[in-house]
């Protein structure tokens, strides 16, 4: 009784923590495609924005705030935004702002009209300052508002294949670089780390003997447990200078670092899962073919290998998928240059290091953009994922 009552509630313990796991991995896919594809469909606010600097009181609309610190919302279908507070010398700041709701330029979006000397400035697209600069009044001491424009949906085409990055001032979200960037960066890497990544294995499922291939498996594995920061510092200081001074550039902070540093980073991993692979290829196989007068390298090359062919492609899949999503490493050798280059002596940016670098500061619509790219990332890794394993199927049938 008390087995058979064990066997239940271990089987619905089991199915209560897997029914969490899956809830809790789509709750966070939910989220991240939400907030990826929130600056495609919506404004970044429903109107108007202001931000008062050194004014203790203002009437805004005929509304009063004291010692505000924080956003004045205007209402979204305003058409005049009346703004009015003490001035130094006991007179009463008069500033009106009008609101072209018709005009797409955000630099001739609004006009305005003042009773005193004002400087307007527009730092930065969406947002424009207004100084009362005064006699004698330093600059640092300039009672200042901040007019914030909403920002419009932004263009996924204009996103997908914008050439320039610039979140700050210009509010221009292309990230087309850092996807070739990515893609570079990561095919470099198999096509430098998977063929080493096959001989190895091969030889060490093949022609090792056991004892030895233990010893370099354990050595292996051990390679695949070292953080990526740890390849990224071991790039730095070596890979980088050695591509500077081989090449005589500049600067050794290149894609070619990069793709280096990221093949070392997937050899581990495809070596310990394509031996593995190898080594599950019944002897049988091994022994009709050496029968029939194929050597031992024929043998591995043409008839263990293709059996293995699906373990071994899963291991690809795996060094394409650390390839892309790596960060770290490829921060501290790539140079995080944000602009669209096919030199790989030349600096690159990728996906995964523009989220990383700029996530810590970024708000608004600059933040929302850094969850697309997520999205985006996503979305290429299950392409070329797809793509593989369509190969795979192809490949198996064939046989």
């Amino acid at each position: 009784m008390s087995r058979k009552f064990s066997d239940v509630f271990f089987k619905y313990l089991v199915s209560i923590i897997a029914l969490f796991s899956v809830l809790a991995l789509g709750a966070i896919l939910l989220f991240v495609f939400a907030q990826g594809a929130m600056p495609f469909f919506t404004s970044t606010y429903p109107g108007v924005r202001l931000v008062a600097q050194r004014i203790s009181e203002i009437t805004v609309n005929g509304v009063t705030y004291f010692d505000h610190n924080t956003f004045i919302d205007i209402p979204e279908n305003t058409g005049v935004i009346s703004i009015r507070f003490p001035g130094t010398d006991s007179n009463e700041e008069i500033l009106e702002i009008k609101i072209d709701k018709n005009e797409k330029d955000p630099q001739k979006a609004l006009s305005f009209s003042h009773n005193s000397e004002v400087n307007i400035t527009y730092p930065e697209s969406y947002v424009y300052t207004v100084s009362w600069t005064g006699s004698g009044v330093l600059a640092t001491l300039q009672k200042r508002i901040h007019i914030i424009l909403p920002e419009p949906p932004y263009s996924p085409g204009k996103f997908l294949s914008g050439l320039q990055w610039s979140p700050d001032k210009d509010k221009i979200f292309g990230i087309f670089p850092m996807i070739m960037g990515t893609l570079m960066a990561s095919f470099g890497a198999i096509l430098l780390g998977v063929p080493i990544a096959l001989l190895c294995a091969l030889f060490m499922a093949e022609f090792l003997k056991p004892k030895p291939a233990s010893f370099a498996r354990a050595g292996i594995e051990l390679l695949a447990g070292i953080p990526s920061v740890v390849y990224g510092f071991f790039g730095l200081m070596v890979i980088v200078p050695f591509v500077r001074t081989t090449f005589n550039i500049p600067s050794g902070n290149t894609l070619l670092s990069a793709i280096i540093v990221l093949a070392l980073m997937i050899l581990p991993t495809v070596i310990t899962i394509a031996e593995t692979s190898l080594r599950a290829v019944p002897l049988s196989v091994r022994e009709a073919s050496l029968s029939l007068g194929a050597s031992k390298m024929q043998t591995a090359w043409k008839v263990v290998l293709p059996h293995a062919n699906s373990g071994v492609i899963a291991g690809v899949i795996l060094g394409i998928s650390r390839a892309v999503g790596e960060t770290m490493a490829v921060i501290l050798v790539a140079g995080n240059s944000p602009h669209l280059t096919f030199n790989p002596l030349k600096s690159a940016r990728t996906l995964t290091s523009t989220i990383a670098m700029e996530m810590g500061y970024a708000s608004g619509r600059h933040s929302e953009m850094l969850f697309s790219i997520g999205v985006t990332l996503f979305a290429i890794i299950l392409i070329l994922n797809t793509a593989i394993l369509w190969y795979r199927r192809r490949m198996e049938q064939e046989l």
